[in-house]
């Protein structure tokens, strides 16, 4: 029973219902690509009003309740297959590792954040994580914990048992995150294509870090 409920709560807000508005019959996804366009539109009107520099946006942000850190190696974000750049909300060991090389304090729990290495930042690889703590700050479905996790496992994993034996809410759950990535990736490269091609862009999206 626990299970089923868990599904059906994570059903919902992933957006696939219908609803009646004003006598109409309105899809769920057609509300959320609405909203997906608004916060897209407003991200990109901070981003030109920071002539897309990462220094100005990353001043927006710490504004808006997130901490930034600068590091001067990120080698120990490999011990829990991380990346510099926008870094989720964690728990567990993963919260002890990132709180004793960011913050020097140890916590088995930390706040969303930005941690990155020192130097000129990737414009292209900083806008992906933007988009992503834009959309993480206005709750929008696949940017939780379990559902990054899910999808650092899909991306990662070669094992294809743990896939599965997944129960129903964890695939809505990977669905939202897959989802959310897509739409991040995708906006890069729509807004990069005006500095470069989408080619190059996508190739710095991976390279991430420092700047080239």
């Amino acid at each position: 029973m626990n299970s089923l409920k868990k599904t059906l709560r994570v059903k919902s807000s992933s957006k696939n219902r219908k609803i009646y508005r004003n006598g109409c019959l309105l899809s769920l996804d057609a509300l959320a690509e609405g909203e997906k366009q608004q916060l897209e539109e407003e991200m990109l009107l901070i981003l030109k009003s920071s002539n897309y520099d990462p220094l100005e946006v990353l001043d927006y942000i710490k504004k808006h309740d997130t901490k930034v850190f600068y590091i001067e190696n990120e080698k120990f974000l490999d011990m829990i297959c991380e990346n510099a750049g926008f870094i989720y909300p964690q728990k567990g060991l993963k919260a002890l590792v990132i709180s004793f090389f960011v913050t020097k304090k140890l916590s088995f729990s930390t706040k969303e954040m930005f941690v990155l290495q020192k130097g000129t930042i990737n414009k292209y690889y900083f806008i992906y994580h933007f988009y992503n703590w834009y959309a993480f700050k206005h709750g929008i479905a696949g940017l939780d914990l379990e559902s990054q996790n899910l999808l650092k496992k899909f991306l990662f994993s070669s094992k294809e048992e743990d896939f599965s034996k997944l129960h129903l809410a964890d695939i809505y759950k990977l669905k939202d995150a897959i989802k959310q990535d897509k739409s991040a990736i995708e906006f890069v490269l729509k807004l990069c294509q005006q500095f470069d091609s989408s080619k190059n862009a996508l190739k710095k999206i991976k390279e991430g870090g420092a700047s080239i």
